[in-house]
């Protein structure tokens, strides 16, 4: 066996923010003292929801409602934490969690951390069950890391979990060589989009306008979490460059002049 074998298993729960369970959701509010008023205000926030389907005109009868926190409201991400707060009681390696994006991470040096990480996935297993909610096991993948990694087979339940090459980890692609390369082609395409946009809807491309719209739009998808994807190589380095050479150019009375001077110009040397 090798020695040092990152894992990364990455979980999807079915239907996270519909499953939730109102009871259940409650009773975990009680447990951290809050006090009750504000746990009667939840349960009636949460009770007397009921939702039907209608198809081409066809209505169905009106069903209650008993599980699920409402999407679109400050308090659903707030309550699902709560609700999956304890998701990690008695895991051994490391399991973060952000809303409903929740990965186990170990290092496997030897056949005990293996045990490990399947005895974790088994307790998640277990707690999936109690809680009522299910696991979507053919979007939870495992990522191995590093070169020579033995590629040991994790299971949930009696279902084997798939291997993946790569994962988008709160919006960053983490591939199992931890090279960034594609994370930066996916920020590049996406900004020259965004920047294509600009080109054609906007009449005035004067400096201060390309330069607030480049700040307020662009940008921001070149740096988003980029302490952690910071490009290593040079071809990667110049796919980002790229974007901000066309922007610059799009500035009216700059087209004509080297690059090196249109950044002098927008103050970005």
């Amino acid at each position: 066996m090798g020695w040092g074998e990152a894992v990364d298993v990455s979980l999807d729960f079915s239907k996270a923010f519909d499953t939730v369970l109102h009871y259940l959701l409650i009773n975990k509010l009680g447990k951290y003292n809050l006090d009750g008023a504000t746990i009667r205000w939840v349960h009636n926030w949460l009770e007397n929801r009921s939702q039907r389907v209608v198809i081409s005109g066809s209505q169905s009868s009106w069903k209650g409602i008993t599980n699920g926190v409402p999407q679109g409201s400050v308090l659903c991400p707030v309550l699902f934490n709560i609700f999956i707060s304890d998701l990690d009681n008695g895991t051994e390696c490391t399991l973060t969690k952000f809303e409903n994006d929740i990965k186990l991470g170990g290092v496997v040096s030897a056949l005990e951390d293996r045990i490990k990480i399947q005895n974790d996935l088994d307790k998640l297993e277990k707690w999936s069950e109690v809680n009522r909610m299910k696991f979507n096991k053919d979007k939870c993948k495992v990522l191995h890391l590093r070169r020579n990694n033995q590629l040991h087979t994790y299971k949930m339940g009696n279902d084997c979990l798939g291997r993946s090459t790569e994962e988008r980890d709160l919006g960053v692609i983490v591939n199992h060589k931890l090279n960034m390369g594609q994370q930066c082609k996916t920020v590049a395409k996406k900004a020259n989009i965004i920047l294509g946009c600009v080109s054609r809807s906007v009449v005035s491309k004067t400096l201060e306008v390309i330069l607030l719209l480049y700040s307020a739009l662009i940008r921001p998808q070149l740096e988003s979490c980029v302490q952690f994807w910071a490009p290593n190589f040079r071809k990667d380095v110049d796919e980002l460059e790229k974007v901000q050479r066309r922007a610059t150019k799009m500035i009216k009375g700059l087209e004509n002049m080297i690059y090196e001077g249109r950044l002098k110009k927008v103050g970005f040397v």
